[in-house]
């Protein structure tokens, strides 16, 4: 195991980066818990597909021109530095006109849902175990916020400005710098 990382270090500096290899490195689970017996786990088309497919644990019709909501019947636990993108499956989108709604799976562990949206003029049918959408998990950062305060800048301009502008002039920049 250390010579691996070992390795993989090497790599990075060298530029002869395999990312597959180094995202393995960094992420090595997916943890996931069926909530009831109909839940499928998410499963990977290819070997080096981005995404997990994602399926349904519910009957449920989409109505024409509609919207539903459906129960995937999982909680997944993401690794630390990531999030879940839940996205549409292309073969859906061209041959049915079923679109994903955006969705983020965040680390709390909550049962994923999976909303449907129908922009056809006929109902779609889902299934118990049909592949409904794709989960991608991606790398995120979460900055600390920082508030910037119009008085601060004001204030320094004002000072400045006081040294060879009018009045008027300081308007016309503030707008200008403000707008």
């Amino acid at each position: 195991m250390a010579e691996e990382k070992k390795l993989t270090k090497f790599a990075v500096q060298n530029g002869s980066v395999d990312i597959c290899e180094v995202i393995k490195s960094y992420i090595p689970f997916l943890n996931v818990r069926r909530l009831s017996e109909k839940a499928t786990l998410p499963k990977r088309m290819f070997p080096h597909s981005a995404a997990y497919d994602l399926f349904s644990a519910r009957d449920v019709m989409v109505p024409a021109r509609g919207k539903a909501k459906i129960a995937t019947d999982l909680s997944i636990d993401l690794p630390p530095g990531t999030y879940g993108r839940v996205a549409a499956r292309s073969s859906l989108s061209w041959h049915h006109s079923i679109d994903v709604g955006g969705g983020v799976v965040d680390l709390d562990k909550n049962p994923v849902f999976v909303i449907l949206f129908n922009h056809s003029d006929v109902e779609f049918e889902v299934k118990v175990g049909d592949n409904i959408a794709q989960l991608v998990i991606e790398l995120h950062a979460i900055p600390e916020i920082v508030e910037l305060f119009v008085c601060v800048c004001y204030a320094v301009v004002m000072f400045i400005v006081q040294l060879s502008f009018s009045e008027a002039d300081l308007e016309r920049v503030l707008w200008v710098q403000l707008n």
